[in-house]
Parts: structure tokens; C-alpha cells; sequence
């Protein structure tokens, strides 16, 4: 459908999807808003960047009264900073659509007593990781069995071994006949299983046809271990003013990267998994105001986070879960704009390349750096042609 009309939604939301200039629903919010609105559970998968956030708060806003006292919908993510920018969209959505619907943010790692306090407005709808919510549910403080929906964001996530018994904990303490929704970018089989036994005949929503954004440019660099955050550097300075996001595979390692690009005057930050909750906040806040061009990150730290006008995405570890190329990736070419995603990898690392390239039905091209540009062989064998 091409207009937020078709699908059932208030003309007041609508009007205030407008002020941040969000006219024609994407293909994911099309698909499934009209199952959600319906009451069917819902596993959808879909591009990173496609509109998921929007899918499942947009049929939220429409069945909440928004006279009431009782809580809704709760949304359940894997980060601090996911549940934050949720948030931030359900409440700048609230105040541009003149819709009072009222929303609390509750993640670990912060005061309790002042959640509970922000719990005593009687939020319609709650946004945080499963820990802290499933610690005031047990404390009488979130009354779950009010609940009419439950969302999972970042479904692979949060379904894993590492979550579904939380998860799973949460949804028991709500209404049997409540709505469950599952999201993400990527759903294995297994994931779709594990979200079967939460839910009632679930509608599966699989845009899978172009699982990266054709937007995206993707291309290689070779390296030795030993070299590759010499050669990060001399890629970010042959980029020229670009806007970063650089992947790692372990938490320990991000700092020791920020600390070897800051000394080569790179301005850069650091967000990963266990960093303290104001640290992560003012990288965050650097990175999106233009106060560092570079963030290096780990999958954790940076999962689902929305950045505006990321150039480049830079793979300094290909990730050990190849499904995790797209949700790195998908940080760049948001909104139609252009992006590039290039891998740094060693020879052991080509195979993996080369499964991530079949798989996602992209192509690879090769780059060399040569005398502080980032060049393919064409390029750089007419240099020595031209001498």
C-alpha cells in the first residue's frame, strides 16, 4: 500500500508521521501493519534500515486508549541504547501526532527507585532489556498481566540461549491471549522455532529477496593480522572526511583501536557490550553530533542503532556469525542515500568472504591502498603505467 490511509492509521498519526517527513510506508510496514492491526502474531524479518521500528509501534499507537491507565504494549531489546532511540521515536511520534501516549524506558545498570518512579505516570508502553523488566514485573512494579502486546526487537537476539528463558519469563506473566511480535533483520530457522513456542499461529513475513541494501558498494582490502589497524588508519585517511563505523569482534580490543586511531589524530569513540552506561552515552552522543567521525564498536554494542549519514561501515574482523554482515552493514545507505562496506581480511578470512558474498548475492570488488589512496588494481597499475 502506498499511503499510512490504506492501512488503517489515525489521519493525527499520520500528520505527525509527516513533520519528520515520512509520507509512503516502507515494504515491511505495508506487509505487516495490517496483520498486526488484525491481532495475529508476527514474525518478520527484514532489511536493516527498512522501517521495522515503525511496523510495530505504528499499529501500538492505533489500539491504545489513550484515556487509560493500563499498560499496552512492552518491547523488549537487547541494549541500553536500542531501548533509548525506541523510546525517543515513541515519544517524538507522541508529541508530533498529538497522541498522549505515555512511554517509560527500563534497562539494568541504572536506579531502580527512579523507574519506579516513572512507572507511577502509568505508561502505555514500556521499552527495555529483559532483565530490568522482568525484575519490576516481579516486583509488582510493571503490571504485565495488563499487557495486550508483547514486541521482540532484534528477535535473534533476544531468542537466543543467552535471553529466551528471560523472554520467556516475561511473556508467561502476561495475558494468554496477548499479541506477540518478532523482528529482525535476520531469522534463522532456529530463532523462528523458538518464537513458535511464545506464540499463537504466527503470520511469517520473510522480505528476503534482497537481503542487503543495493545501495550499499562492497569491497576488500588483504592484510596480515599483524598490519590491519595500520592499514584501518590509512583507509579512514584516504576516505576523506567520511562518517565510520568500525566492527570488531571483541570488546577488549575496541579500546586498544580508538586509542592507536586518536594518536594518528583520528577523532574516534568506542561503544561496546559491558562499558558503563555514561561512557557509552557520550560516544554515542560524539559520534552523532559530529564530535568524532569514527565510532568502533562490537555487534553487541552497536546492534540496532540508528546513525544519520554513516559513509562507511569497516569491518576490521569479519563477524563470527556470518548473519551479522548484514546488520552491520545496513548502519549505511539509510534513507537512499549511497554506502560502503569494506572488509579488512587476511587469507584465512577469504572463505568467509566468500560464503558472506554468495550468500547475500553481492559483489565483492578488491581495493589496494597505494600512496594514501584506496585504488583497484586497474588503478593502481595505470600509476605505474603513467610514470
Amino acid at each position: 500500500m502506498n499511503n499510512f490511509a490504506k492501512l488503517n492509521i489515525n489521519e493525527k498519526i499520520i500528520n505527525g508521521l509527516k513533520k519528520e517527513n515520512i509520507t509512503i510506508p516502507t515494504k515491511i510496514q505495508s506487509d505487516s501493519i495490517a496483520d498486526i492491526l488484525e491481532g495475529n502474531d508476527v514474525i518478520a524479518e527484514a532489511v536493516t534500515g527498512s522501517g521495522k521500528t515503525l511496523a510495530f509501534l505504528l499499529p501500538s499507537f492505533e489500539k491504545i486508549d489513550t484515556s487509560s491507565k493500563e499498560l499496552h504494549t512492552i518491547v523488549i531489546v537487547p541494549t541500553h541504547e536500542l531501548a533509548l532511540q525506541i523510546n525517543n521515536v515513541i515519544k517524538a511520534l507522541a508529541k508530533n501526532s498529538e497522541f498522549p501516549v505515555r512511554s517509560v524506558l527500563i534497562i539494568g545498570q541504572v536506579n531502580i527507585k527512579r523507574q519506579i518512579e516513572y512507572l507511577k505516570a502509568k505508561p502505555h508502553i514500556v521499552v527495555g532489556t529483559p532483565g530490568r523488566i522482568l525484575e519490576l514485573i516481579k516486583l509488582k512494579k510493571i503490571k504485565a498481566h495488563q499487557t495486550k502486546t508483547i514486541v521482540i526487537d532484534e528477535a535473534d537476539k533476544m531468542l537466543s540461549d543467552n535471553n529466551m528463558s528471560t523472554v520467556k519469563a516475561i511473556i508467561k506473566t502476561t495475558l494468554r491471549d496477548r499479541q506477540v511480535l518478532a523482528f529482525s533483520a535476520s531469522i534463522s530457522e532456529r530463532t523462528k522455532e523458538r518464537a513458535r513456542e511464545v506464540m499463537k499461529e504466527p503470520k511469517l513475513i520473510s522480505l528476503t529477496g534482497e537481503k542487503i541494501n543495493s545501495d550499499i558498494k562492497h569491497i576488500f582490502v588483504r592484510a596480515e593480522r599483524r598490519d590491519k589497524i595500520d592499514l584501518l588508519r590509512k583507509i579512514i585517511h584516504a576516505l576523506k572526511h567520511p562518517k565510520v563505523i568500525v566492527f570488531i569482534n571483541r570488546n577488549e580490543k575496541v579500546q586498544e583501536v580508538v586509542l592507536k586511531l586518536s594518536h594518528h589524530k583520528i577523532a574516534t569513540v568506542g561503544i561496546y557490550g559491558n562499558a558503563e552506561k555514561n561512557e557509552r552515552k557520550q560516544a554515542l552522543d560524539f559520534f552523532r553530533n559530529g564530535r568524532a567521525n569514527v565510532m568502533v564498536a562490537s555487534d553487541v554494542g552497536a546492534r540496532g542503532l540508528d546513525f544519520k549519514n554513516v559513509t562507511h561501515i569497516i569491518n576490521l574482523d569479519l563477524p563470527e556469525d556470518l548473519n551479522e554482515y548484514t546488520h552491520r552493514v545496513g548502519r549505511t545507505g539509510r534513507n537512499g542515500k549511497k554506502g560502503t562496506a569494506i572488509s579488512i581480511i587476511t587469507s584465512r578470512e577469504e572463505e568467509s568472504m566468500n560464503i558472506i558474498e554468495k550468500r547475500n548475492k553481492i559483489e565483492l570488488d578488491e581495493r589496494i591502498i597505494y600512496n594514501g589512496k584506496l585504488l583497484t588494481f586497474d588503478q593502481y597499475n595505470n600509476n605505474f603505467k603513467e610514470r
